[in-house]
């Protein structure tokens, strides 16, 4: 059955991308979790899941993802998760329209979970609060959290440590140089930069100096990105979201960046998309 058929039991939830403004690892912790600081600019442009509450309790990804086992999907694991914290009987079938580029540092499979487990807690009627939904979502992935709380946030910590940030309005141009970055080989690359200086809030509010700690090793590694970057910087200061490979930049109006969307050279994807203090997720929710 088509997940796309109004009459079919489907319901579509949204998962937006995010943005890292700037990305610094700023130490280790023992267990060799890298500790870092970013802000996280959640966008108007996503993902799409579509769910279907089953009642005999199994969960199908209707459209898995090539090369990715249907039971390692993190909107599959999300589903488990919540249905083993909530004693849930019910289950579901998961579809995704994909938009997120895999490997991009837009957070596509983190935000995607989030969405399976606030829709699903909805659908399910499991009234787990937000805190108990977000620590479900780190279980599964760092960026998860900040997905589930659908708010633009300052991060620390592995990126959990979350504090809402009211960002001033932007549009941003987002190019996708269709490169997929691994993320494990970058924190393991010997070049990272692992003490990057410590920021506060203010500071990073006040026009501080920051960076992306993996942009020059994915500059290295990945010459798409690093012609992305280099087409891009000729519109303003662009920078890597993540660990890569897609590569924005902020713009003063959608006009302007229409225009530079329009100027896109061939071999790259660009799309325009607005930053949102709260995620589109949180507004279907309500």
């Amino acid at each position: 059955m088509d997940p796309a058929a109004p009459d079919a039991g489907w319901s579509n939830w949204p998962a937006p991308a995010k943005l890292n403004l700037f990305l610094h690892v700023v130490g280790r912790r023992a267990d060799g979790y890298h500790l870092l600081q970013t802000v996280f600019q959640l966008l108007d442009w996503g993902d799409v899941v579509r769910l279907r509450v089953r009642a005999d309790g199994e969960i199908h990804r209707l459209d898995p993802l090539p090369g990715i086992d249907a039971g390692q999907d993190l909107a599959v694991r999300a589903a488990r998760a919540l249905q083993a914290a909530s004693g849930s009987r019910l289950g579901a079938d998961i579809a995704v329209d994909k938009r997120i580029p895999l490997g991009g540092g837009l957070g596509g499979g983190s935000s995607d979970a989030a969405t399976t487990l606030v829709a699903l807690n909805a659908l399910w009627d499991t009234r787990l609060d937000e805190n108990a939904l977000a620590a479900l979502g780190l279980s599964l992935g760092a960026d998860v959290p900040v997905f589930v709380r659908g708010r633009s946030a300052w991060a620390e910590g592995v990126g959990e440590a979350l504090t809402a940030l009211d960002l001033p309005q932007r549009w941003y141009v987002v190019v996708d140089p269709r490169a997929s970055v691994p993320t494990a080989d970058l924190f393991r690359s010997p070049e990272l930069t692992r003490d990057a200086p410590h920021l506060t809030i203010p500071l990073f509010l006040s026009g501080a100096t920051t960076a992306n700690v993996f942009e020059p090793i994915v500059r290295e590694r990945f010459p798409a990105v690093a012609r992305a970057l280099d087409w891009l910087a000729t519109h303003g200061a662009a920078r890597l979201s993540g660990s890569g490979g897609c590569v924005f930049v902020a713009v003063d109006s959608r006009e302007a960046g229409e225009a530079i969307v329009g100027e896109c050279p061939g071999g790259m994807r660009a799309i325009l998309a607005r930053g949102v203090p709260v995620s589109p997720l949180h507004e279907r929710l309500a």
